[in-house]
């Protein structure tokens, strides 16, 4: 029996002012997230994907419900999920042996032995030769890189990822995909992943939650039909390209809507 990761049971919650409701984001939201899965949140601008983020990691807390990682609830969510921004958010003015010990650091643990540590990932995260280097001089490729291997190195196993490689050319964003899933497969974390591309939600993911309603009541979820290891040849096969048009579909009826 796979272990539940990450669990919304009943959550409410809707952002207000001087104490009063205004917008309903969530109302009795129910899911479940098991360990190890790759999970993708597709839904339209304002459809509660942030804030979903936001319950997950503790910057909000629920109106109602129970929000749970590892079958517990934590007052302190944020120190035990790892969250990975849509900009790389490296400091300019340190090293990027510097910028990826920085989750460790502030964990307590002594310079040398962050910096020992990280050294010795460099090269797995295809960063070998990058640790004196300043963040201005690598590509967002890289970058986006370094910003992965601290929020590993963050020791959290749920990473929450918000659209980490919408500023990329195409190229570098299937090349970073790839790159994604064999990090992936090799540290076993759970992911959940904010994206607005189809084709990455249904490249990445074993199943996508399409926020469809305001409140969200309920997720719509798909089960991706294709096996791992995925190759960028499995999404010309017919079943996802038909899945893809149904899920444009429902997510333009959503924004006319």
């Amino acid at each position: 029996m796979s272990k539940e990761a990450l669990q919304f049971q009943e959550v409410s919650f809707a952002y207000g002012i001087e104490g009063k409701q205004v917008v309903s984001m969530l109302d009795s939201l129910d899911f479940t997230v098991h360990q190890g899965e790759f999970i993708s949140i597709i839904g339209a601008s304002g459809s509660g994907k942030t804030t979903l983020f936001k319950l997950i990691t503790g910057l909000e807390q629920p109106n109602s419900g129970r929000l749970l990682l590892d079958g517990e609830e934590k007052e302190n969510r944020l120190g035990h999920i790892g969250y990975m921004p849509q900009q790389d958010l490296l400091m300019p003015w340190r090293t990027i042996l510097a910028n990826a010990a920085l989750p460790l650091e502030i964990k307590g643990v002594k310079r040398r032995e962050a910096h020992k540590r990280v050294l010795q990932l460099l090269e797995e995260f295809g960063l070998k030769g990058t640790e004196a280097k300043y963040p201005g001089d690598l590509s967002g490729g890289m970058k986006q890189r370094v910003s992965f291997l601290r929020t590993i190195l963050s020791g959290a196993n749920v990473l929450l990822l918000d659209e980490p490689f919408s500023a990329l050319d195409a190229i570098t964003r299937l090349t970073m995909q790839e790159w994604l899933l064999e990090q992936w497969a090799k540290w076993q974390n759970t992911i959940l992943f904010i994206t607005h591309d189809v084709d990455e939600a249904l490249f990445l993911s074993d199943r996508v939650f399409v926020l469809t309603e305001t409140p969200i009541r309920k997720l719509k979820e798909v089960v991706v039909p294709i096996k791992r290891p995925r190759s960028i040849r499995d999404m010309n096969k017919a079943e996802i390209v038909e899945l893809k048009a149904q899920l444009i579909q429902e997510l333009r009826q959503k924004v006319q809507s």
